[in-house]
């Protein structure tokens, strides 16, 4: 991997090397991609291709649920691999992802087998958190909007309403 005077420089190279890496998908990513994209968005979810996480490209991943899909092929089985491998685990767990990691054989032979897990995986996962209300709209507790009286300075900030 080349080194970058910048970090924009190296997520700008992360972002092309993952743009490639989505045209030259492997067979077994193209099966699970037309499976997620098929069957999951029926339970809610909303993967992507290739995503740039920390230094690393995560094969699938589902920003809202917190969760990547990597796909491994038999190289990953060594050791070496087996060591990058846990490390690269480690890292994205780190952003706050949970990592279910499949190999390629079982994602082309028993697809029904890996998307079974993936959603027991996406069952498990918390609910994402709410938005945050966009600039300029203000969220207050109940109690105090709920005091019987329309004097507005005995909200938060006295009834001021942010004008940027």
């Amino acid at each position: 991997m080349p080194k970058h005077s910048t970090p924009k420089e190296a997520l700008a190279s992360s972002r092309e090397r993952a743009r490639r890496l989505r045209r030259e998908q492997t067979d077994a990513e193209r099966e699970l991609w037309w499976h997620l994209r098929r069957k999951m968005p029926l339970i809610g979810t909303h993967f992507r291709r290739q995503v740039v996480i920390g230094p690393y490209i995560a094969d699938f991943a589902s920003h809202r649920l917190g969760l990547v899909v990597e796909l491994d092929g038999s190289q990953h089985a060594e050791a070496d691999h087996a060591r990058r491998d846990a490390l690269r685990t480690r890292v994205i767990e780190s952003h706050g992802y949970r990592v279910l990691r499949f190999w390629n054989a079982d994602v082309l032979s028993h697809p029904d087998s890996v998307l079974e897990t993936i959603r027991a995986a996406v069952d498990k996962t918390d609910p994402p958190p709410p938005l945050t209300p966009p600039h300029g709209n203000r969220v207050y507790p109940i109690s105090a909007c709920q005091k019987g009286n329309s004097d507005e300075s005995e909200l938060p900030g006295g009834g001021a309403t942010d004008k940027r």
